[in-house]
C-alpha cells in the first residue's frame, strides 16, 4: 500500500505580526516584480486577508506564500468534471467547495482544489476560510509546477488535521487517474485504498459514481 505524508511537520508557531509595509523588488526577465517582505517568523494564516493586492488563489504553506501559476487545460477540465459530478450526487448534508482556503494552523492555509464540507461550518458567510472540522474530503488535481506540494506536503497537512478522506487526481498517457486515500487516525497518515481510471466508484465519504471518460481527451 502506498502512503502519503511520511514527513513530520517541524514548523513552529510565531508571534502574531502585522503585515510589513516594506517590499522587495527583484528584477527578472519579466521586469520589476513586487513581493511582500515576510516577517522573520514567516507569514501567518490571517495575513492572507491583510496583504494587499495578492493574486487569486494565493496559499500559505509553512509560513511561506505560494502563488499559483496559470491552470493547465487538464486541470481546469478535470476540476470542472469533478465539481459537476459531486454537485449532482452528494447528499443534502454535504456541500462542494471549490478553491477555498482551509485554515489548518497559524502557518498553514492551503487551498484544496475541491472539498466536501458538512453542515457544521461555524464560520459566517463573509469568512474567507474554514477550519478542518467539517471537512470530509479534500481533492488535489496535480499540476506540474506544484506536483510536490500536491502529492506530499498538502496531503500531509490534511492528514495531520484529521481530514478523513483525500483524493489525488493525476494523469498518464491513458487519461486521468484518481488515487483514493483514507486516514489512519492513529498515525495521522493517509493510506492508498484504491486507484480508479475510467470510473470512480466509492462508498465514503458518501456514495459516488463518477464517469472519468467524460473528460475531453484532446
Amino acid at each position: 500500500m502506498a502512503t502519503v505524508g511520511d514527513e513530520n511537520d517541524s514548523t513552529t508557531g510565531g508571534s502574531d505580526m502585522s503585515v510589513p509595509t516594506v517590499a522587495e523588488r527583484p528584477v527578472s526577465e519579466f521586469g520589476e516584480v513586487t513581493l511582500p517582505m515576510p516577517p522573520q517568523e514567516g507569514f501567518t494564516a490571517d495575513d492572507l486577508d491583510r496583504i494587499p493586492d495578492l493574486p487569486p488563489h494565493a496559499e500559505l504553506i509553512d509560513g511561506s506564500l505560494v502563488l499559483v501559476s496559470p491552470q493547465k487545460r487538464f486541470h481546469m477540465l478535470m476540476l470542472k468534471l469533478l465539481e459537476q459530478q459531486l454537485d449532482d450526487q452528494v447528499p443534502s448534508d454535504l456541500s462542494v467547495y471549490r478553491e477555498f482556503t482551509l485554515k489548518l494552523g497559524e502557518k498553514q492555509r492551503p487551498e484544496p482544489d475541491l472539498m466536501l464540507v458538512g453542515e457544521e461550518v461555524s464560520e459566517g458567510m463573509d469568512s474567507t476560510w474554514i477550519g478542518p472540522e467539517p471537512v470530509h474530503l479534500t481533492v488535489e488535481v496535480v499540476s506540474p509546477e506544484s506536483a510536490i506540494r500536491d502529492r506530499e506536503r498538502k496531503p500531509q497537512l490534511y492528514a495531520e488535521a484529521g481530514i478523513p478522506h483525500f483524493w489525488l487526481v493525476d494523469r498518464d498517457d491513458k487519461g486521468p487517474v484518481v488515487y483514493v486515500y483514507e486516514l489512519d487516525p492513529v498515525n495521522k497518515r493517509y493510506t492508498n485504498v484504491s486507484v480508479h481510471r475510467e470510473r470512480l466508484e466509492v462508498s465514503v465519504p458518501c456514495k459516488l459514481d463518477i464517469d472519468l471518460t467524460k473528460l475531453p481527451r484532446h
